[in-house]
């Protein structure tokens, strides 16, 4: 799925257009124990409570392509009879009217969802009747051909509410707050089956996670019976490694930095594109050849990279393993940063025998938020 496939579906979640035929829950404590469950028309809800579940549901799908929103497809063998795919169709096609396959689902949530505190578990049926593009890529909504019935599940921690004071209108009085216990954005969720190339894909699905670092793969294996791809955290941390192997000697402070300005440049080219940017092995093999990597050094690259990755398929995402924001330098000592269009403005010197980092100073400098002079306007 690409950001404006998912942003269609986000655009959904209204009270003039919602798809959402019917919503079900169920309240585990702590102790993984169902405290309490319910199953009913959405439609049915008092409006104000539909808002609240309208933001649970846009929040399943927020984040970034890569980073928090995860593509995954179904093995071969979970396509199969008794897979997860069998099962997750069989629970949509029952539109969440039978009381056995809830309860499945919710217990398959329970034991593999490991989380110390309460939660609830959000889950919706939905039929969307995909309207046709034209050819100025308007909808014609009168020309629906397709229905995309889909699930979205969401994992909700609940807490209790801070202590505290609060004014009583009928008392006209200050006085403790009630606590209770709030049901906050989810962490995690999914969208089954995946709206590909705006159709039904039952081959795939889209995978929620709020912390990109903590994606619970046991839970995605178990209850999904789905391989996560590498975290964000773990494709930076693969592609450094890499570079630094693969380089070795020839690693330098300017050749890292014109590896990471051809990476932010790719991002530009391709910022209007609703897909991903993505490396794969021979990309990436072809960028540090680029960065000076010669042919007896790259000779084992293709063995280093299915080492580290965990798979010659693996895809690195660009937005993953570049940063737009900011270029940084760090000793153990001393950390610089810059924007990256700014990164040319500091040099290297090697200053009686040693390399140093040249930083040009103007009239304009601050310490501590305290303006300060400079050589330059003492000269001056």
């Amino acid at each position: 799925m690409n950001k404006k496939e998912v942003a269609e579906l986000k655009r959904l979640f209204h009270p003039d257009r919602t798809p959402v035929t019917r919503i079900c829950g169920c309240y585990v404590d702590a102790e993984k124990n169902k405290k309490a469950t319910m199953k009913q028309a959405f439609l049915s809800l008092p409006e104000e409570e539909m808002f609240k579940y309208f933001d649970i549901f846009k929040k399943t799908l927020s984040g970034t392509i890569g980073r928090n929103l995860l593509d995954m497809e179904f093995p071969l063998a979970q396509e199969a009879g008794g897979g997860a795919q069998e099962y997750l169709l069989k629970l949509r096609n029952s539109q969440l009217k039978e009381e056995a396959l809830l309860d499945e689902f919710y217990d398959k949530i329970i034991e593999s969802f490991l989380y110390p505190e309460n939660y609830y578990i959000v889950l919706i049926h939905c039929a969307y009747d995909i309207p046709k593009k034209g050819t100025d890529n308007l909808e014609m909504f009168d020309a629906s051909e397709d229905v995309y019935e889909f699930l979205l599940c969401s994992i909700c921690p609940v807490h209790l509410s801070k202590p505290g004071l609060c004014y009583h209108e009928e008392t006209n009085t200050i006085s403790e707050r009630i606590r209770d216990w709030f049901v906050e954005p989810p962490i995690m969720g999914f969208l089954f089956p995946a709206f590909t190339d705006r159709n039904t894909d039952i081959h795939g699905l889209l995978y929620y996670s709020k912390n990109p670092d903590e994606l619970n793969a046991d839970f995605a294996r178990q209850l999904l019976g789905c391989e996560l791809p590498l975290s964000a955290g773990s494709q930076k941390d693969t592609f450094n490694t890499l570079v630094a192997e693969t380089l070795s000697d020839s690693c330098t402070y300017e050749t890292v930095k014109n590896i990471h300005a051809s990476l932010n440049e790719l991002l530009e080219e391709h910022k209007d594109d609703p897909n991903p940017v993505l490396l794969d092995k021979g990309d990436v093999k072809r960028l540090l050849e680029s960065s000076g990597a010669d042919e007896e050094t790259l000779e084992h690259f293709d063995e280093d990279f299915e080492q580290t990755s965990g798979s010659a398929q693996a895809e690195l995402y660009v937005s993953n393993v570049a940063n737009t924001r900011k270029f940084e330098i760090k000793t153990p000592n001393i950390s610089i940063s810059v924007k990256p269009e700014c990164a040319d403005l500091i040099e290297t010197r090697v200053i009686d025998g040693r390399l140093c980092f040249i930083i040009p100073v103007d009239d304009s400098v601050e310490v501590n938020g305290i303006p300060v002079k400079t050589g330059v306007q003492a000269e001056s």
